[in-house]
């Protein structure tokens, strides 16, 4: 399983990132904050519906969140900021803690992440 992450979704909907293994889509996973930030960012249309029904259909994790998972990324960000690293983005927090609790790797195209793999176990793709 891989958590992909908004950032490498902007990049497959722009065509930049090509997925050449079929079988690595059964793979992919999201969560309400991945789901709500590529959601607001369609635009209208009907690819956009026909993307939102596709997309819909990817297994959430962590689906609802819990409390917990909302009080880890907040001490990512703490911790983050304590180490001298800014980690620009809480939803980026939120999303390394459900990677992070589910022990699966986020595929990521975002700094923010890089930065929280220093010092947490988050495994990025």
């Amino acid at each position: 399983m891989i958590l992909v992450d908004t950032s490498i979704w902007i990049e497959l909907l722009a065509a930049r990132i090509v997925v050449k293994e079929p079988d690595l889509l059964l793979r992919f996973r999201t969560t309400g904050v991945i789901l709500q930030e590529v959601l607001q960012g369609l635009r209208p249309g009907r690819k956009s519906e026909e993307f939102k029904d596709s997309f819909l259909a990817i297994p959430l994790l962590c689906d609802p969140l819990t409390w917990d998972l909302y009080a880890q990324a907040a001490e990512i960000f703490r911790e983050g900021r304590r180490r001298g690293y800014t980690i620009r983005s809480s939803a980026d927090c939120l999303i390394a803690a459900v990677a992070i609790d589910t022990g699966i790797p986020v595929w990521e195209k975002d700094r923010d992440f890089k930065h929280i793999a220093r010092f947490t176990p988050l495994r990025v793709w």
